[in-house]
Parts: structure tokens; sequence; C-alpha cells
């Protein structure tokens, strides 16, 4: 079949036809490549992979891949297979891709072969139930049925760790949603720890543009099946709050890198999200003190211009645990600062008796000292005015002063009913101590003393019978005498 025998043999008609026919034509080139997968390693000895593939990525640079628009290409090449699909996608960036039009194409391809990705493996539905078997979580399956598109969960690991090893290291080349629910994906089919640190990084990177529903991960008893824990012998929080930790500290290595180069906004889009987080963990009732003080504490305290948001989640998580201790409700409590409170947040905390009464106290102070501040202000703002607008608005400024000053003294009353019970309650702690003392002192008192007061009684009562019976005797002695006399 070589042109050693006859020119113009088999192979020169083969090679001939297929590159002035098959891999002139775009559809061709796709079809001949799909039928490689059988044909292995005869293709690769032949270099027809290696052609079809650098045919279809000439062809798709044919084509503006400077915009990240939606490229006429995306899907024909999302159908190969994912070793084929890699080498396309390897001589596309060759040629000059944009990184967005890369990150495009891996998410078109992770959404036909990741079953799945859509439904974003469907987050938890419920939070708990009460039973004899303690907790039972009731969690949707999502689309755990292994299609004949996407292969066994071995494949499905396969293409996972390979879109992950060809992400475009650009940050806005795939969204934080996407790169979130591939994490999820890694976790239930195993993939390698070092590609899940990866992706946590990449996470961490585009941390601002998150939710809080892409951060609630499910918490998997066995990675391998994506089942979640029931058993009550170990008491597993809902989510997996470890994960959600170590993404919080990649993005706060990033941040430090990039305020070397340039200032980023970034911690407080990342500290509300933080604390909306909070809100939402803290329904779960076995979230421990320390897990929540950990990741409430993972932003530093100049990252939060306001604490109102981190008060909702604390408040949450002491009504999801009505048991906790007072030393643990105090921990907790402390969390927040008190003078970054708002004024709403500052009135319903006075009000909440499931603060510590410290807390509470503290929380009236701040609200005392922002009301003299804003009296302040309202005074200066009065008097710095000219005369024609102190006129105006001179009955207004008034009524405002006044409003502020009976609410001032209205705090102060409060404040002072509650140094009050403070200090009543640390008397009645007193009182119930000495009691209980003295209580236990007399008792043991009364066990030494009660035998030698029975024997005392006796004795006493033997000593009032010999006087009685003496004085009937000298009783009766001088009426004897006095018959004698008569008779």
């Amino acid at each position: 079949m070589s042109e050693e025998l006859e020119d113009g043999n088999l192979v020169t008609k083969t090679e001939a036809f297929l590159t002035f026919v098959i891999l002139s034509s775009w559809r061709d080139t796709i079809t001949v490549l799909k039928s490689c997968d059988a044909l292995s390693p005869w293709v690769e000895n032949l270099q027809i992979v290696r052609r079809c593939c650098d045919s279809i990525a000439w062809k798709a640079s044919r084509d503006n891949l400077t915009t990240s628009d939606d490229a006429w290409w995306l899907d024909d090449v999302a159908t190969l297979r994912i070793d084929h699909f890699i080498r396309v996608i390897t001589a596309i960036r060759a040629k000059g891709a944009n990184p967005e039009v890369i990150g495009k194409c891996i998410m078109r391809y992770a959404s036909r072969w990741l079953s799945g990705m859509d439904d974003e493996l469907e987050d938890v539905r419920g939070y708990a139930n009460q039973g004899k078997n303690g907790l039972q979580f009731s969690v949707l399956s999502g689309r755990r049925k292994e299609d004949q598109s996407a292969g066994s969960n071995k494949e499905k690991k396969a293409i996972i760790e390979n879109l992950i090893s060809i992400l475009p290291p650009k940050k806005e080349a795939v969204p934080c949603r996407f790169l979130l629910e591939m994490l999820k994906m890694s976790i239930v089919y195993s993939v390698s720890p070092a590609l899940i640190s990866q992706l946590e990084k990449r996470v961490g990177m585009t941390l601002e543009t998150a939710t809080v529903k892409d951060l609630l991960i499910p918490n998997y008893k066995n990675e391998d099946q994506g089942k979640l824990l029931k058993s009550p012998d170990q008491q597993r929080t809902m989510h997996n709050l470890d994960v959600v930790h170590r993404i919080i500290e990649y993005f706060l290595m990033h941040e430090q890198d990039q305020q070397q180069l340039q200032p980023t906004p970034g911690k407080s889009s990342v500290s509300k999200l933080l604390d909306s987080y909070l809100a939402e963990i803290a329904k779960d009732p076995n979230v421990s003190v320390i897990q929540f003080q950990v990741l409430a504490e993972a932003l530093p305290e100049n990252a939060r211009a306001c604490h109102d948001g981190l008060y909702r989640a604390i408040d949450t998580y002491l009504k999801t645990h009505p048991s906790l201790s007072e030393h643990d409700r105090k921990r907790v409590s402390k969390l927040m600062i008190c003078e970054k409170l708002s004024m709403d947040a500052c009135m319903h905390a006075a009000q909440n008796e499931r603060l510590p009464l410290r807390t509470a106290i503290q929380v009236l102070f701040s609200e005392q000292i922002k009301l003299r501040a804003a009296m302040q202000r309202k005074e200066s703002a009065a008097e710095s005015g000219n005369i024609s607008e102190q006129e105006t608005h001179q009955t207004e400024t008034k009524s405002e002063i006044m409003t502020l000053k009976a609410e001032l003294e209205n705090v102060k009353t409060r404040m002072a009913e509650l140094q009050k019970d403070y200090v009543e309650l640390q008397l009645d702690y007193a009182r119930l101590n000495n009691k209980q003392k003295q209580t236990v002192s007399w008792n043991l008192g009364w066990k030494r003393i009660r035998p030698s007061s029975l024997f005392q009684r006796k004795a006493d009562g033997e000593e009032i019978e010999e006087g009685r019976k003496r004085s009937n005797s000298t009783s009766r002695k001088p009426s004897l005498r006095r018959r004698m006399s008569v008779s």
C-alpha cells in the first residue's frame, strides 16, 4: 500500500483524503475525532488525533478569540472526549485565545458532562427533626444516577480533575459560583486534595462575588457516595465549615498581596457575606461555640464597619442553642463590638433577654454615647448655620433636641434599672449562699447536740418528779397534825 510499489497507492490516497477532505471540513473533523475513541492507540501512532485537534483549534482561532461572546464552536467542542477536549483547548490557548473564552468553553463542557452542575447539587432542604436517633437531616438527592453520557463515577472524577487543571489563571476567567459548584462536585467524587486546595484558592480570589447559597457546602459522611451523616454518635455539622474557613484564609492572603500593589475594597463585602453565612449556620444545633467563634473571628476587626449582621447571627445562634451556659453566652456575645451597632440594633439588643446582662448594659452605654453625640451634632449644626436658617429651622431643631433628650433620659432610666437589678441579683445570690452555709452548719451542730439534750431532758424530768413528791409529802404532814389536834 506504500509508494514503493506504485505511485498513488492506498497510503497516498488516504493521506490526501484526510488532508483535503476531512480536515478541511469542521463537521467531518469532529466526526473523525469522535470515531478515534475506539481505535486507540493506532490513531495516536498515525498522528490522526493530533492533526484533528490542530485543525479544530485552527478553525476556532479564525473566530474572534479575543472576545468573551459565545462562539459558534463551543457546543461541538463540548461533545468531545475529555482527553481530546484537553488537547483542543491547549491548542486554542496556544493561539492566543482570551481566558474568558477558555473559561466559557470549560463551563459548557462541565454543564454537559457533569450531571448536577445546573442544580448545584441541590442544597440542604431542612435542618433537623428531633427523634430517638438524634438529628435526621432531609437532603435533596439531586441527580445521583449515572447517565450514559458521563459514565461512571471514576470518569466523572477524571473529568473534574482535568477541568480543574486547565482553568485559566486569570481571576475573571470563570465566576465564583462555577468554582464553588466544581468544589462541591470535587468533594463528592473525592478529587485529589491538591486540586481541591487549588479550587479553594481560586474561590478565595473571587470571594467578594459569591453568595451565601454558594457557600453552603454540605458536610458529607462518605465523599465517594455523597451521603450526609445521620449517626447521633458523631454530631457533625450540617455544612462543611472547614472548607469555608480555608477559603476565607486564602481570601485574606490574596488581599494582602493585592494591597501591596493597590488597595482593594473587598473586605467590606466579604464581611457582610460572612455575617449572612454565620446567620445561616447558626440555625444548625450541632455548630459548637468554638466553631462559631473561629468563623466569626476569621476576618480582622477592621473588616467590619458595622456589627449589625454579626449581632443578627449571634442572636440566631443563642435562639437555636437555649441550653448554653452563662460562660458560653458571654463568650459568643463578646464577638460583637457594641460601639459598632446601629441605633436600631442597640434598641433591639437592649431588650434582648437572650443576651447576658453585662452585654445589655454595654449596649445601653453605647446607645447613650450615640445619643449624646447626635445631640451634639444637632446643636453644633444649629449654631454653625446662618441666622436665616436658624430662624427657619429653630423650632424643628428644638423639637429634635427635646426628643433626643427624652430618649437619653429613657436610656438612663433603663440603665439604672438594669444596674439595680444586677445588684439585687448579686445580693440574692450572696444571701442564698450564706443561708445554705448556715443551714449546713446548724444541721451539723444539731446532730452533735441532739443526744446530750435528750439526756439532759430526762435528768430534768427526774428532778421535777422528785420535787413534786417532796412538796406533796410536806403538804400532807400539816394536815395530819391538824386532825390530831382536833381529835
